[in-house]
């Protein structure tokens, strides 16, 4: 964006700013998105940031890998001979596409479950084309389209694993959900009783803890993985199918399909994404402040480039997630978003 620079300075009267993505309509900066962020590493050294890194957020989707551990280390897994590309979809905000659902129900018939039994609620599918067929065909949305639909038929699984009522598991003070908030806590490495929770939009809790902590427990979670410990189950299944983890035109399923050896990604709502390094011991974490995903995108793959997880063919291929084409109805370009900031470096 330094074809913009002086622009800036007079729109915001305050010249160039750290911690923003730009929209440009017609060559003029038209709005703009607050970016916060920080990168971690796992001994819990801030090595980067942008924008306030002690900025506290919801971690929403963002911790599904997390969510999904207690699936190997309780012995989910092993019990139910859960397949890989099963607890991928456990980690999932998927776009409800044929491949998802079939997966999701695979795993719900492997527990003696079915959809009837999953508390998400419905939602058009998340995947546009799968949202027009769904619509176009006369049938209606179920809760197995729901886009956390995987995340919950694995915490369906866990309670049966240990004997917990499975009707109820979303409430704040089911086992699961007390799992869930255990889990959260010990890779941000803060104390239960320090985690603000609220109701995500699935119905189950999802903390709020600062991104720089956030970022964290993506550099924990890898670096255990890196190690050969229990998160490399998670990671594996994630790198083995990224097309499950999200789906066409998704940014996560694309840094996995591209780069998921060297780094492993996860969306969230509202303008969250978290990243991790885990040959590095790295974690990235961002908040945008207006919950934009069009900004969140654009920053994490800005992130990624400038701690050289992308090379030069990745970016290329990442070009749309990159530097975002902004179309009227009548398909014609009239913009783009992008990044515009550089990371502050520790030392």
């Amino acid at each position: 964006m330094r074809g913009f620079r002086g622009l800036q300075g007079r729109l915001w009267r305050g010249g160039p700013v750290t911690g923003r993505v730009v929209v440009t309509r017609g060559g003029i900066v038209e709005s703009y998105h607050e970016v916060h962020l920080a990168v971690m590493d796992a001994g819990g050294a801030r090595i980067a940031w942008t924008g306030d890194p002690a900025r506290v957020a919801f971690m929403r989707s963002a911790a599904k890998p997390f969510q999904a551990l207690p699936l190997v280390e309780d012995g989910v897994v092993e019990a139910f001979h859960v397949p890989m590309e099963e607890l991928a979809v456990c980690c999932a905000s998927h776009n409800a596409e044929a491949r998802h659902l079939e997966v999701v129900r695979s795993l719900l018939a492997r527990i003696g479950l079915s959809e009837d039994d999953l508390e998400c609620g419905a939602h058009l599918p998340m995947g546009e084309e799968a949202s027009m067929e769904l619509l176009a065909s006369g049938g209606k949305a179920r809760a197995v389209h729901n886009n956390c639909s995987g995340k919950h038929a694995g915490m369906l699984a866990l309670a049966l694993h240990h004997g917990w009522d499975p009707r109820g598991y979303v409430g704040r003070d089911h086992p699961v959900q007390r799992r869930m908030l255990r889990e959260v806590s010990r890779w941000t490495d803060l104390p239960e009783s320090g985690i603000a929770t609220g109701v995500d939009g699935c119905g189950v809790i999802t903390c709020a803890v600062p991104v720089d902590r956030m970022a964290l427990a993506f550099a924990r979670f890898g670096a255990a993985a890196h190690a050969g410990e229990a998160p490399e189950r998670v990671l594996g299944a994630m790198r083995a199918h990224p097309y499950l983890v999200a789906g066409t035109g998704r940014l996560c399923t694309a840094v996995l399909d591209r780069a998921g050896e060297e780094v492993f990604v996860k969306t969230g709502a509202e303008g969250v994404f978290g990243a991790g390094l885990p040959a590095r011991g790295l974690g990235v974490a961002l908040k945008v402040s207006d919950g934009g995903s069009r900004a969140s995108d654009v920053a994490l793959v800005r992130v990624l480039e400038r701690l050289g997880v992308l090379g030069s063919d990745d970016l290329e291929a990442l070009a749309d997630f990159r530097r975002r084409t902004l179309r009227n109805v009548r398909q014609e370009v009239v913009g783009h978003v992008e990044a515009d900031f550089e990371l502050e470096w520790t030392g």
